[in-house]
């Protein structure tokens, strides 16, 4: 019996020194497999064993790359940079002065610069914007000498003797005619009622100034638009082609001060027109 029982203790403890091998095996391969995963580095090896449960590696860092994505292809070396882009130097202001070309100031327009009359809309323009050529001489126009006599055969038919006093005028006379009103009522008020030379209407063979024979007195005078002959032409002269060119109230456009007896010839079609519109010649055309 006393047998048995030392048969008995001694299997235990082979079995508890086995078991201990068993264990100090396995712990020696861990530790070497821990030393050799780790560069046999101890201490990491160490917190490998024991601290691995909660500190355990990123898994997004240990998986491979992607070999699709563009982003993880490795840099050969051969790829160009771009240079970032310089901003070009403010310029001095000498180059500046150097770079802009000079503005040409256009020439003013008279007589002596103009080379051709100046038509607007196909219809001829003399006033103190655009002046006419200082040897523009075309003389009085025929035709529309020819439709202010059928004008003035109309008006003898209701009593009126009209008479076209002044009609054509060359540069040369309305120089002379200009200066002689400048002398008499200085220039700002010469430029009222009077065209510089180059700048007349009659220089164009179409203006007409319009009066009654035997009162001369009323030719060219504010006092003819109180005549009924004033009246008669203002309400029938575009039927004949003709337009008052400076009625009252639009100095301010026309440059001129109210001239009953001033008649321009702009042929019937337009004259009916303008008078309908109620417009001066230079509204009528956009001027």
């Amino acid at each position: 019996m006393k047998n048995q029982r030392l048969n008995t203790r001694k299997k235990r403890g082979t079995k508890i020194w086995i078991t201990l091998a068993v264990l100090f095996t396995i712990l020696i391969g861990a530790s070497l497999g821990a030393l050799s995963a780790y560069n046999w580095s101890v201490d990491k090896a160490i917190q490998g064993l024991f601290y691995s449960s909660s500190n355990e590696p990123d898994k997004a860092a240990e998986e491979p790359a992607d070999e699709n994505n563009p982003a993880n292809e490795p840099d050969d070396g051969n790829a160009e940079e771009e240079p970032p882009a310089e901003n070009p130097p403010e310029p001095s202001d000498d180059e500046l002065k150097e770079e802009t070309p000079p503005v040409k100031e256009e020439e003013p327009l008279t007589p002596e610069t103009v080379k051709e009359p100046t038509y607007v809309q196909g219809v001829l323009i003399a006033n103190k914007e655009y002046p006419l050529p200082d040897d523009f001489a075309p003389g009085e126009d025929e035709e529309a000498k020819a439709a202010y006599m059928e004008m003035e055969k109309a008006a003898a038919l209701e009593g009126f003797e009209l008479v076209a006093f002044s009609t054509y005028r060359s540069y040369e006379y309305q120089d002379e005619l200009y200066h002689r009103y400048v002398d008499e009522h200085g220039q700002e008020e010469a430029d009222r009622f009077s065209a510089q030379p180059g700048y007349s209407e009659h220089q164009t063979g179409l203006g007409f100034d319009i009066g009654e024979v035997g009162q001369e007195a009323q030719w060219a005078d504010d006092s003819f638009k109180d005549t009924e002959a004033a009246k008669w032409l203002a309400d029938n002269a575009h039927h004949f082609g003709f337009i008052l060119r400076y009625p009252p109230g639009k100095e301010d456009i026309t440059g001129y001060q109210y001239e009953s007896w001033h008649f321009r010839y702009l042929g019937e079609d337009l004259a009916v027109k303008v008078h309908n519109s109620g417009l001066t010649l230079e509204e009528y055309l956009n001027m």
